[in-house]
């Protein structure tokens, strides 16, 4: 299996893919983890992945155009995959859903948001589902 992942915090990941179960399954060759930064996906000398929402309001969104640009880029190759944006709005992740995953053996890219939200185009365009990872802040 596959995993690709989007942030725009790509160091945080070290810790865990280096350490325990998932450095010993990338090192089998068991699953391999490609972490894409979105800000190399954005047009502006200042790497802007974020904007105020339309219509006003407070907060920031997530602008969608480095999203598109960064999964063109990852599916250029043209293997298939499973896209499942991160979101608190998602189904909750469970063990039933690790199974069923693992079973379809399918690749999968991970959106990971930031800031108040990912604009809605993204999850209507681009993402397969949304998943939960937890009740917490």
């Amino acid at each position: 299996m596959r995993f690709d992942i989007i942030t725009i915090f790509p160091e945080i990941f070290s810790a865990y893919l280096n350490e325990s179960i998932l450095k010993r399954a990338i090192e089998n060759k068991i699953v391999e983890i490609k972490i894409h930064n979105l800000r190399d996906f954005t047009t502006d000398k200042h790497r802007t992945v974020d904007d105020y929402p339309y219509g006003g309001g407070p907060g920031m969104v997530m602008k969608p155009e480095p999203f598109f640009s960064a999964i063109r880029h990852i599916k250029a190759d043209g293997i298939q995959r499973r896209i499942i944006m991160l979101s608190p709005q998602g189904k909750a992740f469970n063990q039933d859903m690790a199974h069923s995953m693992a079973n379809e053996g399918s690749n999968i890219i991970f959106i990971c948001g930031r800031y108040e939200a990912i604009d809605e185009r993204v999850r209507e365009c681009l993402a397969d589902e949304e998943i939960c990872v937890g009740d917490y802040v």
